[in-house]
């Protein structure tokens, strides 16, 4: 049983007695703590049980809860009934075309070989060759003038340079595992080996890798030029590593090419350091509040985030009839949006439902809302009303900044398989090598080919000189 401090005070030790009392003041800040923390922990579970997951805020799918799902009734695989049989189309010129004649008659084993066949049928089976390298020896010659005694040695021809230890085909195969594939300097060194039989050290891979970086960076320095001119540019960013410190990836996208670049800062000093004295007209962009401070006339926020701030709100108030309606009229505009642009309207039916929807979307931006989250999402359409429906006033400029998002996924599976950086060297050279791939990937450019052609002249043609 406790004592009170009046009860502390009828014992009879005089030096007993500040220490009991000191004890029960800290004893009772200790309840309080305990109470204070208790509490702390029940609003965390409730939080937990409305927690974020992809569909209502930014979360990625993969960190989503996932649960058990009810066993459903088996269904019959593969196609249905009465559908349309399809096999792979055959190619016009194979490589090898064998003849299978008719030599015996099945029935009377009479002898067909010189009966000329009506028909055939052709299959065809697609395989891959044994992969094998191929080395390309150069002897450069060094002879002595007779007549000066100058000593002269061969002229190396462009592609087969002294400095040169692989050609454009190998090198562009082990950047194109590396970073497109996510392969690991290891299992690159496995993988030349036993699939191209290719004997490589981490080190040489290594040495490819800082040199395709080296090649990029003049290409991604003038794709970054031409991307800022464009008219309409989308940007995010996403975390990286880069010798064991938080970096930041940032991807810039316009109609010209897409830009990619990792830095030490999350700030718009970034968007500063890309654009540089440029203006833009329309940027594209989440509400993170660097994106916000970029230099555009215009800006677009991202109304996939919007959509899914007000499902968030929805999951804990199912019934709340504001974030209902606002759902419902970002949806309807990005739909009026498309019909729009796929003929489905007119130009005055178009405008009209522009101006009714940028009414509707005044009225609700003026209602008082008594849930706390509803609030918060009013206040914040409220602060960026201009920026929320630009994409119906602007032909190129998309209503969500998805693209962006795509173009930093690859980027964020890069960063989860290798654990980021150990060098700014590395982290540069993918940056400027994804640069380029997204690029070519917009272009409609094939990935392989492009790099094939960054590494430098082909030795391929080589073979077929004649030997020196």
């Amino acid at each position: 049983m406790l004592l009170t401090p009046e009860q502390v005070d009828l014992l009879p030790s005089e030096e007993l007695r500040p220490l009991l009392k000191k004890l029960l003041a800290e004893f009772d800040a200790l309840l309080k703590r305990v109470a204070d923390l208790e509490a702390e922990n029940e609003r965390l579970k409730q939080r937990l049980d409305k927690s974020a997951n992809s569909r209502n805020s930014s979360q990625p799918p993969s960190r989503d809860q996932k649960t058990n799902q009810p066993q459903k009734k088996r269904r019959k695989h593969g196609p249905p009934f009465g559908h349309q049989k399809f096999s792979r189309p055959l190619v016009d010129n194979p490589d090898r075309v064998i003849q299978v004649p008719v030599t015996e008659c099945e029935h009377c084993l009479a002898d067909l070989t010189g009966v000329a066949p009506e028909d055939f049928e052709r299959r065809q089976i697609t395989e891959l060759p044994t992969s094998k390298p191929i080395v390309i020896e150069t002897r450069q010659h060094h002879t002595t003038c007779p007549h000066c005694l100058t000593l002269n040695r061969g002229v190396l021809p462009e592609g087969l340079e002294a400095e040169r230890y692989f050609g454009a085909n190998l090198e562009a195969t082990v950047i194109f595992y590396k970073q497109t594939q996510h392969l690991s300097i290891e299992r690159i060194v496995e993988t030349m080996r036993d699939l191209h039989g290719v004997n490589l050290s981490e080190g040489a891979i290594a040495s490819i890798i800082e040199r395709a970086g080296e090649k990029a960076q003049p290409v991604a320095t003038a794709i970054k030029e031409q991307v800022i001119t464009g008219q309409v540019i989308r940007s995010d960013e996403t975390s990286a590593r880069v010798k064991a410190k938080n970096w930041w990836q940032w991807v810039f996208i316009s109609e010209n090419g897409v830009y990619h670049t990792i830095a030490p800062t999350r700030s718009s000093a970034e968007i500063t350091e890309v654009l540089g004295q440029l203006a833009v007209k329309v940027w594209v962009c989440d509400c993170y509040s660097a994106q916000l401070k970029a230099p555009a006339e215009v800006f677009q926020l991202c109304l996939a985030h919007q959509l899914r701030g007000l499902q968030r709100v929805l999951d804990s108030s199912p019934e709340d009839v504001w974030a209902k309606a606002a759902q419902t009229l970002f949806r309807d505009a990005i739909h009026l949006r498309n019909r729009f642009a796929s003929g489905e309207m007119m130009l005055s039916g178009f405008l009209r439902r522009v101006t009714q929807t940028e009414n509707q979307l005044d009225r609700l931006l003026e209602n008082e809302l008594k849930n706390e989250a509803a609030r918060k999402l009013q206040n914040r359409f409220s602060t960026h009303r201009d920026k929320l429906l630009t994409f119906l006033h602007y032909p190129n400029v998309p209503p969500t900044n998805n693209e962006s998002e795509q173009a930093l996924r690859c980027s964020v599976i890069h960063r989860k398989v290798t654990n980021g950086f150990r060098s700014e060297w590395g982290a540069k050279a993918y940056a400027a090598l994804q640069t380029i791939i997204a690029t070519a990937k917009q272009k409609g450019e094939q990935t392989f080919q492009t790099l094939v052609n960054l590494m430098g002249p082909p030795v391929l043609p080589f073979l077929e000189a004649s030997s020196p």
